[in-house]
């Protein structure tokens, strides 16, 4: 490469690395400005969505506390439970809003319609905890329509281990309805272990293995 010696061919040697170059840097230039606008675009739709999400479960949250809701709050409260289904599919909201729904139909003695939500949450949450939540729920639901052979087909599915207690209690119940009552027993003792920091859990539990005429292990 020539040496530039003089003021003029610097400037010269500049003008023409611009006129080669310039056009591409300009380019680049918009790109990285354009990902970084956009990137912070998406972070506030993003922060949006989740603030609109969280709203619209607050008030469904508001409406189910009122217990049994009439006409226009229940179909208020259905109104929302869809928005959250279209709008955050994906959420935590989502799931409980599909949670709440289960309580709304069961209180309607709908139980066909109670185990829709509940099979999609059971089968396709992100969450593990309310994954396992849905799955005891619905379990619930297939003993109470007299289908213990589902509800056991339904709690071999992974429940985390923070709901373990409740899980071996639901266990002894459908082996129980079954007759099988050596399994019932096993699985509520289990269960009787597992809780004993829940003074309600375990009186429950007990009077189910009296029931049954067996002796309980000591906690």
């Amino acid at each position: 490469m020539a040496d530039i010696n003089s003021d003029e061919e610097q400037l010269e040697a500049i003008k023409r690395w611009w006129k080669e170059n310039g056009t591409s840097l300009i380019v680049g230039v918009a790109i990285a400005a354009a990902g970084v606008f956009g990137w912070k675009a998406w972070q506030q739709y993003q922060l949006n969505q989740s603030e609109a999400a969280s709203l619209r479960y607050q008030e469904l949250l508001y409406l189910n506390r009122e217990g049994d809701l009439d006409a226009k709050s229940r179909e208020r409260a259905q109104l929302l439970i869809d928005e959250l289904e279209e709008h955050h599919g994906s959420t935590l909201y989502a799931d409980l809003g599909r949670l709440i729904e289960v309580r709304l139909a069961v209180q309607e003695n709908n139980i066909s319609d109670a185990m829709v939500p509940l099979n999609t949450v059971a089968d396709s949450s992100k969450h593990p905890y309310i994954q396992g939540v849905a799955r005891l729920r619905l379990a619930r639901l297939q003993l109470a329509q007299g289908d213990a052979d589902a509800a056991l087909g339904t709690l071999d599915k992974n429940i985390p281990s923070a709901l373990a207690a409740m899980h071996l209690e639901l266990r002894g119940d459908a082996f129980l309805a079954l007759e099988q009552r050596d399994k019932a027993a096993t699985s509520w003792r289990e269960a009787l272990e597992l809780s004993a920091d829940n003074e309600q859990t375990q009186y429950a539990i007990r009077l189910k293995l009296d029931d049954l005429g067996v002796e309980e292990t000591s906690s």
